[in-house]
């Protein structure tokens, strides 16, 4: 995991980011947490755009950090109009059969992914269904195994047939995977549920539920997330887009665009917390968006039974009586409730957050930047004292992108030391230098 945050106004948007990152699935007890990882960068050496990551440090075996520097050496001085042609542009660049992800890894992933998915199915449900049976009735016939595997497949049969296609993917998609990658997932399926009996019907739900991973609106907990942020050329003020990106099957990229915003000259400033968010909603709303939910839904059951206690304590009412009365109440008491959560909304909204709001909007590049930072080292200081891996924590990256000044780093980290390795930054302004002075020497 990891805390990552964007804050905007009409001048400029600063952008902050922890530098953990976690090897090893949530609960593994050899789950390991590093505290140097690079999720800011800019996207263009030339132009005020930036890109940030969370989430899983790698996609489809590639790190992160590669793939962004290789899509900023194609960008190059190329520029355009607007933020979303910047995003559009990169997520095409992952997406049009590009040769860091050849069809050999795809195959591989196609086939991890489904392996996962088929032993969630036998390990998470059939097998504790199965002990289940003979806990109770001492045995199991190879019939109620295959009735029961069945009702299981097809469970997780309709749930991914109801899920929406994405957008970006085809209609055909699932009939090409299992046209094309038939095979594999054959394969991945016969490792998973060996022996276990299987009905025809059931073979063919398998089939599409593997197809459907990587085509339905439905993504797992460990995926990676990516912001991209600035000004495109047309643009006076700045904006972001945050996508949902999952993997590559058949040169189709599954991602979804989870988070658009922008400044205008009504909306004057923004504060988006991205990962581990709890600490910025605290920040803001006063209060933890667990424990705000748990208030709701406590006082929600409340409303829900005090009607029925005070028709029943009313003695001289016949049965017919207390159910027109208990209708009456029900309404009343949903009405009320409904009332409160607009009066806190409210309150919330006029006492908590649009006076942050208002400060923020006025608030210059430095004083932005250090209101980055302090939000996710405030993140970082609740998960280091609370019980569980420090998933939030290590040097706070932090950049301010501005229309006239750019991409300005702030505070930034080196795994070397910059007084030891000026050849690095020699190389990387080099290409810009030399083409000021054919430009010069064209004058």
């Amino acid at each position: 995991m990891t805390a990552e945050i964007a804050i905007m106004n009409k001048e400029a948007i600063a952008l902050a980011a922890d530098s953990a990152v976690t090897m090893g699935q949530e609960g593994e007890w050899e789950q390991k947490v590093f505290t140097s990882a690079n999720k800011l960068f800019t996207l263009s050496k030339y132009y005020p755009v930036g890109i940030m990551v969370y989430g899983r440090a790698s996609f489809m075996g590639v790190p992160w950090e590669t793939i962004i520097k290789i899509y900023r050496g194609n960008l190059g001085k190329r520029k355009v109009d607007t933020l979303k042609e910047y995003a559009d542009d990169f997520i095409a660049f992952l997406n049009n059969g590009n040769p860091l992800f050849p069809e050999e890894q795809q195959k591989e992933y196609l086939y991890g992914n489904t392996f996962s998915y088929f032993a969630l199915i036998i390990k998470g449900e059939i097998r504790k269904k199965v002990q289940s049976i003979i806990d109770e009735e001492g045995e199991i016939t190879d019939t109620q195994i295959k009735q029961m595997t069945s009702g299981v497949i097809k469970k997780h049969y309709d749930k991914w047939e109801n899920a929406e296609t994405l957008p970006s993917i085809p209609k055909t998609h699932v009939e090409d995977i299992i046209n094309k990658y038939g095979d594999i997932i054959n394969k991945a399926r016969e490792e998973v549920f060996e022996e276990l009996p299987i009905s025809s019907v059931s073979l063919t739900q398998l089939r599409r539920i593997a197809a459907s991973l990587f085509s339905k609106d439905i993504f797992p907990a460990n995926i990676s997330g990516v912001v991209i942020a600035g000004f495109g050329e047309e643009e006076t003020f700045p904006s972001l887009k945050s996508f949902d990106i999952e993997g590559i099957v058949d040169n189709k990229l599954k991602h979804k665009e989870q988070y658009s915003a922008g400044i205008s000259f009504k909306t004057i400033a923004r504060i988006i917390p991205f990962a581990q968010k709890e600490m910025v909603h605290i920040f803001m709303e006063g209060v933890a968006p667990g424990l705000q939910n748990y208030i709701e839904d406590d006082l929600s059951k409340i409303f829900e039974k005090y009607p029925e206690i005070i028709v029943e304590s009313i003695e001289k009412f016949d049965d017919k009586e207390k159910r027109a009365l208990l209708k009456k109440l029900k309404q009343v008491s949903n009405s009320i409730f409904k009332a409160y959560r607009k009066r806190v909304t409210s309150y919330t909204k006029d006492n908590c957050v649009d006076p942050i709001m208002k400060v923020v909007a006025g608030l210059p590049k430095d004083e932005l930047a250090m209101m980055a930072e302090t939000l996710v080292n405030l993140t970082s200081f609740k998960r280091k004292v609370a019980l569980g891996s420090e998933t939030v924590a290590g040097p706070v990256d932090v950049a301010v992108i501005s229309k006239g000044d750019g991409f300005i780093w702030i505070k930034r980290k080196h795994y070397f030391e910059s007084e030891l390795n000026p050849q690095f930054f020699a190389k990387y302004y080099k290409e810009e230098e030399n083409e000021r002075k054919e430009e010069r020497s064209k004058r």
